[in-house]
């Protein structure tokens, strides 16, 4: 299922069961796992691993150098999990020595039209970015996050799992777990509850959510004095603890309402 005028590197290790379309160019270093769907015209340079049962649309480019003027050709790396969709025209570029050297996109994530990964970032799994969602360099987003389309991210800015970014928002601080953020400098709006719910959250788990949010963003408290009262609270819940933790590891700062 390899058409005749795809162009392949002696180099590359292509999987059982890969279809590559016409006009397609995989060069050194690239590994293709097993039934994965290369489409028409995608460019995959190395070194660059792409999971099992990928589906990756026409005019992608994967694995470029990265767009870093520090970058001076060292090696580096673009690492990609399973069971991923990349729409048309998605790019996603290889890692910087300075970020670690490897870029990597976990597993089961949509991608959608014109998105751009950046170098360094590191995307968990089940994680959409709607159309032309935008990443700067050294990005971490963690698992069920959702940009929505338009989206641009700062570099170096953390997203927890389970938020929801709406379209057309600039974001430039760390967007806590299970929250809403929107805005041109996005703002907070309250938790995800629709999307906690929808993925089926423990009633006690969202009650201490509600509780941990409202500790640190509407009591008016420092950021000091709100960790002393989640100890007072009790808020036992891992997703809460995770919340209280993504805020304590901020470097950047977490946007509030």
């Amino acid at each position: 299922m390899i058409h005749t005028t795809a162009i392949i590197s002696n180099n590359a290790v292509i999987g059982e069961g890969v279809e590559i379309g016409p006009y397609a160019v995989i060069s050194d270093d690239v590994t293709i796992g097993n039934n994965t769907v290369i489409g028409p015209h995608v460019v995959i340079e190395g070194p660059t691993t792409i999971g099992s049962n990928c589906r990756i649309f026409q005019f992608c480019s994967i694995g470029a150098p990265p767009q870093d003027l520090k970058f001076k050709g060292e090696r580096s790396e673009l690492v990609i999990g399973d069971n991923n969709t990349l729409r048309e025209c998605v790019t996603v570029n290889r890692g910087t020595e300075g970020g670690g050297g490897k870029t990597v996109l976990g597993s089961n994530n949509f991608i959608m039209a014109y998105s751009h990964v950046a170098h360094d970032c590191r995307i968990g799994n089940h994680v959409i970015l709607a159309n032309s969602a935008s990443l700067a360099g050294h990005i971490q987003i963690e698992d069920h996050a959702i940009l929505g389309g338009f989206v641009g991210v700062h570099q170096f800015t953390r997203i927890g799992s389970y938020a929801m970014i709406g379209g057309l928002s600039g974001v430039s601080k760390d967007v806590p777990p299970y929250t809403m953020a929107v805005g041109q400098r996005a703002k907070l709006h309250g938790l995800n509850l629709e999307g906690l719910k929808r993925h089926q959250m423990p009633a006690e788990s969202i009650k201490q959510l509600k509780e941990a949010y409202k500790i640190v963003f509407r009591s008016g408290l420092t950021l000091q004095k709100a960790y002393e009262q989640f100890g007072e609270a009790n808020l036992t819940a891992p997703e809460a603890q995770h919340m209280v933790d993504f805020i304590k590891h901020s470097e950047r700062g977490v946007i509030r309402e």
